[in-house]
């Protein structure tokens, strides 16, 4: 369906994805609606009475985009209750939202879910083995987006998205976390070696809107990857080559608990039936990063110089 004109409830609308979808769905047309109850304040998606009145003010929705949740994979090992109540009840809540407004369709964003990979690059068929906290919560939303097709009728189409990143992203990620630390002389990072199959934000978000239009299927799982795998000493590098100066990496050669060695998606079935590909190279994409920080310091001292 196009977007013009439609009403989209976004989850999640203030997080890096979100706020990115969010703009995106406003320049097709769309009204985008969030989660706030009469006065304006954000509901909490595990609050099922503050989202049925919600419900109850909002009149019809034409679609739905479920991003709300806690991600940050060493926070689940630390709070693995918090990470399977927001993400698991409040996908249990928005999916029971569209069974009862008859919303025709959501998107739920799923994530990497396959553990130490068997093959590469992993296609939607490898087997699911998540081997953290967040990962399951996303296996077991999922399954209750299959659950509500099979049972209830609600079209779902699940995007795992493998490794994220782009402008406005939290500094805890990994290229945050090296941007924020340019202009020092050194940069400090645990481990160069692993290797993540790494996207732009741009292009996410055109895979959550080609999502929306499906039309072969009410329920399917798709990977949304680059489909090749950068180690983190190449993107360091990268960055570096971008920001000129004299800063050098050093590393600390720590393995985080769980460490996957590498991770390629297989994206052929986006590519085919989505009608969807990634069009931003890992080079531009740094490049736009470092720019981004770039300007985002310029401001802040200016900023600074005329308070």
């Amino acid at each position: 369906m196009g977007l013009k004109g439609k009403r989209v409830l976004l989850t999640g609308a203030n997080g890096f994805v979100g706020r990115h979808l969010s703009a995106e769905l406003r320049k097709l047309g769309a009204e985008v609606l969030t989660l706030a109850d009469a006065n304006g304040h954000s509901i909490d998606v595990r609050e099922w009475q503050k989202i049925t009145d919600f419900a109850s003010r909002s009149g019809s929705i034409d679609l739905a985009y479920h991003l709300a949740a806690l991600m940050f994979v060493p926070y689940s090992f630390q709070e693995p209750r918090e990470m399977y109540e927001v993400n698991v009840l409040g996908t249990l809540n928005i999916l029971e939202l569209c069974r009862l407004h008859a919303i025709p369709r959501i998107v739920f964003a799923s994530s990497y879910v396959y553990g130490q990979p068997s093959y590469l690059p992993i296609d939607e068929a490898h087997p699911v083995n998540p081997n953290n906290p967040y990962a399951r919560s996303k296996v077991f939303g999922e399954g209750l987006c299959r659950a509500y097709h099979d049972d209830c009728g609600v079209s779902c189409i699940v995007l795992r998205s493998f490794n994220l990143y782009g402008e406005g992203q939290r500094e805890h990620f990994l290229i945050p976390s090296i941007l924020r630390q340019l202009g020092n002389r050194d940069l400090e990072l645990s481990d160069p070696e692993p290797k993540r199959d790494y996207l732009y934000i741009s292009d996410a978000i055109d895979a959550y809107l080609k999502a929306s239009e499906y039309d072969k299927a009410d329920f399917d799982v798709f990977n949304i990857g680059a489909g090749v795998s950068y180690a983190v000493r190449d993107i360091v590098n990268r960055v570096l080559q971008v920001w000129g100066g004299e800063t050098t990496a050093k590393y600390r050669y720590q393995r985080r608990r769980g460490e996957i060695a590498d991770v390629v998606a297989d994206i052929g079935k986006a590519k085919r039936l989505l009608g969807w590909q990634p069009k931003v190279t890992f080079e531009e994409g740094i490049q736009r990063c470092v720019e981004w920080h770039r300007a985002q310091q310029s401001d802040d001292n200016r900023q600074n110089a005329e308070a």
